[in-house]
């Protein structure tokens, strides 16, 4: 399937075809310009005046004190400070502290995130070169690229950043890169000549020049038909700036628990303060006790168990090569059902390679090391010779890593044992003409050592076969490469024909690898390109995003430009995907802004791309998605963990002091003891159990449902098992103390505390005990350090004196541990129950 932006760039003829379907002729003449002494200074400044600067508008960002009021009226966090409150005036200062120092980090990260948008447009504004030379009343000058309008008769050479968009009225060998814009990763001949019929993709307007695009080779004069929002890389500004990153699915799944669990403790508050006034309680004993009930249900350390399990599982994610710009992205990722991936860079090498080589003597041969049969040798020793690149093999930057053609058929002939420089030595040239997008071939003439001469030739086999002996069958072998996504190239010497070589951007060796793991976690993997169809779905084959098992169908995408990928993705999310889009390209940050998770390639990405997305890899390996996968599935599987754990202990405490006055106990916990208790249980612990490690099955699962919550039918059973369990057992060791006349408060204090430790330590992931490497064991240290705080509540006098607990013997202290190890005990059978059916 292919997409295209139906958008015209810059306005229509009065018939409706866009600028790069007219004759130059016709777009001269609807612009209103002198082809030869471009506009007058009246003309430029009506326009000027009338269209405005040659800029992507930047629109002032909100007050800051708006954004801050935004994030504060998040559920959660509005139940976070309500309990903030509740915990001043119980004078449990500590549990102020923390609550107001989480809701503070979490308000920043959200503003911080909400203003990404504008040095996104800034990153794009950056593009464009802030001046360009034009013609003006017969003249040429350098005018500030903003003050271009249209009708500007603009003159590119060699070097040249483009400053608008622009129909070419003249061309001389003019090659672009726009792979910023298109995602192609060859240079793109432009030819003022030619002219593309309707809604042509970007890369396939050949009559056209982009703003932002890079002039490599040539010259030419163009007549601007847009500038500023009305260019491409203006509409892509528009673009970023009209979509706003969707919220990640563990804000939707947190903030619909924010509700649930507000109304919940709503409900048992209002339930309880009736009781006890029913009771003749005092209502001012009644309401501390509330307060202190509701501070205990809420588990107010869920917002720093999130921040530092992303924080966390942030930088592990950086120590295998994944830089996250925004924290929610790390959670995102494990929760993605679909990935859309790029080709070139990610999946790719990024770098051009002489694959195969046709001869008639020595037929169709793979490369991979010489030495090579004579004629394959002659073939390539020619194509050397016809060549620009540098002898040595460095690619155009100067790196091993980066080649074009010219490079790779050096490179081929160097491993092939061609002494390319003494080659070069041996063979003067005498004269050349350079590859021409008209003529579309490239000719050298070279001295011998006889003095005589030799006339070689490679180009398109359509422009150099015709006519040549051996034609059919060497056309047959062309055709045959190009369906399968081949670049082709013909080499002749003295007018016959030497054979064929077709190019690669060879497959990156992990690409395959990363497919197959992602396939096992149940991710639908797509290929989104603004290549050919036929190198995607080459490279789709390849990698193994198109087999047997997943069929092309909707999982290749050719042609891709900026407008289609933002469709793709809405449409994607709008069947219920949660979609993670790789890109490198300024074509590519609409789509990595609306994703729910955008990543974007470290190496070869732009600044544009980055700025729009949620996670940079720096080697561009789609192995580190896959890495980042499981490491998302970590952090929600951490946070869910803790939630049962969290709740389960709420509702007992809960329940014991709803049902404990119905058993004779009138007021079970003081308030103090309830909000020690959720000190001990609720702090380090919660924030350990937020590092725990993965599971072994992490990979091995498919993604969660992204329209289940983070209470599933699953854990709320959990949950309320554990929280049921424990809340018998901690009822029936009061009332038993109770009726024997015991110090049965002390007792349901060091059982609900150690019932609740119990449960942190049974709710470990499978193979937590045993698992290497994983660092030191927080949350077993976490729970050995909160035993000897729950026995000095019991031991020191200043601390029992404080939360009105009594010193008891070890044998009332055995008698309140042993029942509290139950419900955790429950846990374990219940699993290897499970794990042996």
């Amino acid at each position: 399937m292919t997409l295209v932006d139906a958008a015209p760039t810059g306005p229509a003829s009065r018939d409706g075809r866009p600028a790069w379907a007219l004759s130059p002729a016709e777009v001269a003449g609807q612009q209103g310009v002198d082809p030869v002494r471009g506009l007058d200074a009246g003309t430029v400044a009506t326009r000027l005046d009338h269209d405005g600067p040659n800029e992507v508008p930047m629109h002032p960002p909100a007050p800051l004190w708006r954004s801050v009021v935004g994030q504060l009226r998040d559920t959660l966090v509005l139940v976070l400070l309500a309990a903030a409150v509740l915990t001043a005036v119980t004078g449990d200062l500590v549990d102020t502290a923390v609550i107001v120092l989480v809701v503070t980090v979490n308000t920043v990260l959200g503003v911080v995130q909400e203003r990404r948008a504008l040095r996104e447009v800034r990153a794009l504004d950056a593009l464009v070169a802030p001046t360009a030379r034009v013609t003006r009343d017969g003249a040429d000058s350098w005018v500030p690229t903003r003050e271009l309008v249209r009708g500007d008769l603009l003159q590119v050479s060699a070097g040249d950043v483009v400053g608008a968009d622009a129909r070419l009225l003249t061309s001389v060998r003019l090659q672009v890169d726009e792979a910023l814009l298109t995602g192609e990763s060859q240079p793109s001949a432009r030819d003022a000549t030619v002219t593309s019929p309707g809604p042509a993709p970007m890369a396939d307007r050949t009559g056209m020049v982009h703003a932002g695009s890079t002039v490599l080779a040539g010259s030419g004069t163009a007549v601007v038909v847009a500038t500023g929002t009305h260019t491409a890389i203006g509409q892509v500004a528009l673009l970023v700036t009209g979509h706003r990153s969707p919220l990640t699915p563990l804000q939707r799944r947190l903030a619909v628990l924010g509700r649930q669990i507000s109304l919940a403790v709503a409900v048992a508050c209002l339930f309880f303060i009736a009781s006890g006034l029913l009771r003749g309680q005092p209502w001012e004993t009644t309401l501390v006790a509330a307060v202190a009930l509701a501070v205990a249900a809420v588990p107010e350390s869920l917002p720093a168990v999130v921040t530092l399990a992303l924080s966390a599982g942030a930088g592990r994610m950086g120590r295998r090569g994944a830089v996250v710009r925004s924290l929610p992205a790390v959670e995102t990722l494990g929760s993605v059902t679909l990935l859309a991936t790029d080709k070139t860079g990610t999946l790719t090498a990024g770098a051009m390679r002489a694959d195969r080589v046709w001869t008639p003597a020595d037929g169709d041969l793979p490369l991979a090391s010489g030495p090579y049969p004579a004629a394959t040798r002659a073939v390539l020793s020619a194509a050397a010779l016809c060549n620009d690149a540098d002898p040595s093999g460095a690619g155009p930057d100067g790196a091993e890593g980066t080649a074009d053609t010219e490079t790779a058929l050096v490179r081929a002939a160097r491993d092939g044992g061609v002494d390319v420089a003494g080659l070069r030595r041996d063979f003067p040239r005498v004269s050349a003409e350079p590859f021409d997008a008209v003529t579309r071939r490239m000719s050298t003439v070279h001295r011998r050592r006889d003095g005589s001469s030799t006339v070689l030739a490679k180009g398109a086999p359509e422009v150099l076969l015709p006519g040549l002996p051996g034609q059919a069958a060497a056309q047959r072998v062309s055709d045959g490469w190009a369906a399968v996504g081949g670049r082709v190239l013909a080499v002749t010497a003295d007018g016959v024909l030497l054979g064929l070589v077709t190019f690669a951007d060879p497959v990156r060796p992990e690409a395959t690898a990363a497919v197959t793991a992602l396939h096992r976690a149940g991710i639908d993997v797509v290929l989104v390109s603004g290549d050919h169809a036929g190198t995607a779905a080459a490279v789709a084959r390849q990698v193994g995003i198109v087999d047997a098992d997943h069929p092309a169908g909707d999982r290749v995408f050719a042609r891709v430009e900026p407008a289609g990928k933002l469709d793709l993705v809405g449409r994607w999310q709008a069947s219920g995907h949660v979609v993670a889009m790789t890109g490198d390209g300024v074509n590519d940050a609409p789509a990595l802004r609306a994703a729910d998770i955008g990543v974007a390639m470290g190496q070869r990405g732009t600044e544009v791309a980055k700025e729009a997305a949620d996670l940079v890899l720096v080697g561009d390996s789609l192995a580190t998605v896959t890495a980042a996968v499981a490491e998302g599935r970590r952090v929600f599987d951490n946070v869910r963990r803790f939630v049962g754990y969290g709740l389960a202990g709420g509702l007992s405490e809960v329940l014991v002091m709803l049902a404990g006055p119905f058993l004779g106990l009138a007021l079970p916990l003081l308030p103090a003891q309830v909000l020690w208790i959720n000190l001990l249980t609720h702090g380090p612990v919660g924030v350990a159990m937020g590092g725990e490690p993965a599971s072994p099955d992490v990979l091995r699962r498919p993604p969660r449902d992204p329209a289940a919550g983070v209470l599933d039918r699953a854990l709320v059973v959990q949950l309320v098992g554990n929280g049921l369990a424990l809340a018998a057992v901690c009822l029936a060791v009061a009332a038993s103390s109770s009726a024997a006349d015991g110090p049965w408060q002390t007792q349901l204090f060091i059982t609900l505390a150690v019932g609740q430790l119990a449960l942190a330590l049974a709710l470990r992931p499978a193979g937590a005990w045993t698992t290497r490497g994983a660092g030191v064991p927080w949350l077993p240290v976490a729970v050995a350090a909160n035993l000897v705080l729950l026995a000095a509540a019991v031991l020191l006098p200043v601390l029992a004196d404080l939360l009105g607990t009594e010193r008891i013997s070890l044998a009332e202290t055995a008698f309140g541990v042993a029942p509290a190890l139950l419900p955790a005990a429950g846990v374990l059978l219940v699993r290897a129950l499970h794990a042996r059916r």
